[in-house]
């Protein structure tokens, strides 16, 4: 299985979609203090980057 550029972005972003959610999910469910909302804005930022990953997809 040969990886291009193009692959390596698709799972990049997939991963950074899973991890984004799994600290939007702790931040929610597990940390109800202050620290809740750290966990949340580093979530939101991983969606930041998978989105930009997504539109870098066949231009790089």
């Amino acid at each position: 299985m040969s990886m291009n550029k193009n692959t390596v972005l698709t799972w990049a972003t997939f991963i950074m979609i899973a991890m984004g959610l799994l600290l939007i999910g702790l931040g929610a469910f597990k940390y109800d203090q202050v620290a809740g909302w750290g966990f949340v804005s580093v979530g939101v930022g991983f969606f930041a980057n998978a989105w930009v990953f997504n539109a870098l997809k066949g231009r790089v």
